[in-house]
């Protein structure tokens, strides 16, 4: 199916072409037909499977441009999300003139009743800012006609609830309401029963949670070990574009310190940084003026970053959702990425839980020696020697130094400048400095006493370790990973590609599930 296929208006379809899209992902594919029948829909699948395009371009579809209110509502877990959502949704409305506003905290509030006052047809933002501008009466909701619910479960693991009811409470109930969310767990499918109307699932299948274009490794390592072991990779691999996750923003904060000392182009995002901070950093980035990113789960959610050839865990997710949502930053478009998971001793049973849910086993992967990554740089030096050698550009400054070179010539042999040349180039291993990265405690991981022995790597069944990653991680507000089955919902039967009758399970949540392929 293409684009030009799913009964999108003209000028939308004029923006979709600009941006080189032709064929909608599944998402998209699964999702757009519904929501330009005008109904509810809710739509599972990870970031990075052009969730915003799915949601975006049916509600732009029905933007009215002569009525100047805002008829549009997207609600988001966290500001770089927001900015993201607010610019891809202008580029795909700029042809029909949709004003789309992003509204969150961190930035001045004065200057975003400015640009509300200004006009509106969408307004996207996070809770607590969308909350305060509804309070100072700068934003009303009275004409919205379409609400959106971006990364819903992250919103929930983040204690938004509440806001998101208080917010829901400013809307029409008559109007269109459309919910994307990685995963379902009890409170999402509440908020559908609640706030929707016979709302369709639209389910990505769990065996496409990850890309087969992103290689998957992990490395075992002590924590007191990681830092060189990573950096080590990095000068053997040597990344166009990397991300690396850690778990604190203390983490993120050292570990950019870290790089930096070390020589590496990098800069670290997290919530404590002031919104321009993070946005600057972000356009570095993608500009190609950082090689490495480092950041914690919740500054990464929703960054559409293209390019980015590996992923570095530096420390493994506290859920094995989260996994999915990393490595989902590479492996785009095409092209193949690789994703490295660095974990201490004790916490190898939860590379079971992750590979459980991603369907994928990973791959153990040798950490490269210092004199690895030091031949590694050596070859690097080498190479844009020679690049520098055929660049006419640099090759005509050479006569400014002629004379200076001349001199040196009858002073040294042309080995003796070689070596020195070489050294100045490449950082000797046992000369670098030292980078102390604080100590955190593993995540608790415990084997049940029953399955003790019985599973793989970890020595954890499967089952048994899921069980105990809940009860570890209980009061941490991460309740959507609990084991329980799901009843309420019946898949469309993929052989006959019929739908079945529902059960009174299903009528009584009024959900109605498409897996792709089901039309």
């Amino acid at each position: 199916m293409k684009f030009t296929e799913l009964n999108l208006a003209e000028n939308i379809l004029q923006a979709v072409e600009k941006a080189g899209f032709v064929e909608p992902s599944p998402i998209q594919e699964m999702t757009i037909p519904l929501a330009l029948e005008g109904k509810d829909v809710i739509g599972q699948a990870q970031t990075g499977t052009g969730k915003t395009a799915a949601f975006g371009l049916p509600t732009l579809n029905k933007i009215d441009t002569a009525n100047n209110v805002i008829q549009a509502l997207v609600i988001a877990p966290t500001r770089e999300l927001a900015v993201q959502s607010q610019e891809e949704l202008f580029r795909f409305g700029r042809e029909k003139g949709v004003k789309v506003r992003s509204v969150y905290g961190g930035s001045s509030i004065e200057k975003q009743i400015k640009a509300l006052r200004s006009g509106a047809h969408i307004v996207v933002g996070t809770p607590g800012r969308l909350l305060d501008l509804i309070k100072r009466r700068a934003l009303k909701l009275n004409t919205v006609e379409t609400l959106i619910l971006d990364e819903a479960d992250e919103m929930l693991n983040m204690g938004f609830l509440e806001d998101i009811e208080a917010i829901i409470s400013h809307v029409p109930n008559e109007r269109q309401t459309l919910l994307f969310s990685a995963t379902m767990p009890d409170a999402i499918k509440r908020i559908g029963v609640k706030f929707m109307k016979d709302p369709e699932h639209v389910r990505i299948a769990a065996k496409e949670l990850t890309s087969d274009m992103v290689e998957q490794f992990y490395v075992r390592v002590k924590e007191r070990e990681k830092f060189d072991t990573m950096t080590r990779l990095i000068d053997v691999e040597q990344p166009e574009l990397s991300i690396v996750f850690g778990r604190t923003k203390r983490r993120v904060d050292e570990l950019t310190r870290g790089l930096k000392l070390r020589g590496y182009r990098a800069e670290g995002i997290h919530g404590d940084l002031d919104q321009n901070k993070r946005l600057r950093v972000i356009r570095d980035f993608k500009n190609d003026n950082l090689d490495i990113l480092v950041a914690t789960d919740v500054a990464a959610r929703g960054l559409d970053i293209s390019g980015v050839t590996h992923v570095y865990n530096y420390d493994i997710p506290q859920d094995p959702e989260s996994y999915v949502h990393r490595i989902g930053r590479t492996g785009r478009a095409g092209k193949s990425g690789q994703s490295i998971t660095f974990v201490s001793p004790n916490e190898m049973g939860y590379l079971s839980i992750i590979e459980n849910l991603t369907k994928k086993r990973m791959k153990g992967l040798k950490p490269a020696t210092a004199d690895e990554a030091f031949q590694a740089k050596k070859q690097v030096a080498l190479k844009k020697i020679e690049r520098d050698f055929a660049d006419e550009s640099i090759r005509s400054n050479f006569d400014k130094f002629k004379g200076d070179a001349v001199k040196l010539a009858a002073e040294f042999s042309p080995e003796e400048l070689a070596l020195y040349i070489l050294s100045l180039t490449v950082q000797d291993p046992e000369t670098m400095p030292e980078v102390e990265i604080s100590r955190e405690r593993p995540l608790p991981f415990k084997p049940s006493g029953s399955n003790h022995g019985k599973g793989s790597r970890g020595n954890n069944n499967r089952r048994g370790s899921r069980d105990r990653y809940r009860r570890d991680n209980a009061g941490n507000g991460r309740r959507e990973f609990k084991r329980k089955s799901n009843k309420n919902f019946k898949d469309f039967d993929k052989k006959d590609n019929k739908r079945p009758h529902r059960t009174s399970s299903e009528k009584k949540n009024g959900f109605v599930i498409r897996n792709k392929g089901d039309r």
